[in-house]
């Protein structure tokens, strides 16, 4: 059996250079490539007629962040919520997250303060410009 390893997590947008730097300035993640990837192999790969890929990877230590602006965009999505099947987040960990929530912009939304969960976890939830979730723990 082949070994599997994770390479990337990603998230589609609508405006790429807004979440860009949101997840550059306000996250503090590197970029570390930008690219777009188009043809009819791509098309194919990803199931979308005429697709082009629009692509900035980020550096999350050691896990890449994909953001992706398709053309053509597809439908909208309900709004992201933690319990809905099929939900998913980015998950990331600070040092000190009281530090970080004091640090974030007063237009980062956010679902709560930073709490301590039963186990002993402290978590933040706040959402990106195009509000898809991500949670950061205190490691």
């Amino acid at each position: 059996m082949t070994n599997v390893r994770a390479h990337h997590f990603g998230v589609t947008v609508t405006d790429l250079e807004r979440a860009v730097e949101f997840y550059r300035d306000v996250l503090g993640l590197a970029v570390l490539d930008r690219f777009t990837v188009a043809g009819e192999a791509f098309s194919a790969a990803v199931d979308v007629e005429g697709a082009t890929g629009r692509f900035a990877h980020l550096d999350a230590g050691g896990a890449r962040i994909e953001l992706v602006e398709y053309d053509p965009e597809g439908d909208e999505r309900p709004a992201a919520s933690v319990n809905r099947p099929g939900a998913k987040h980015l998950g990331l960990e600070v040092g000190d997250l009281d530090a970080f929530y004091d640090g974030l912009p007063r237009d980062v939304e956010t679902m709560s303060e930073p709490r301590t969960t039963e186990s002993g976890t402290r978590i933040l939830f706040l959402r990106d410009p195009e509000e898809n979730l991500v949670e950061v723990i205190e490691s």
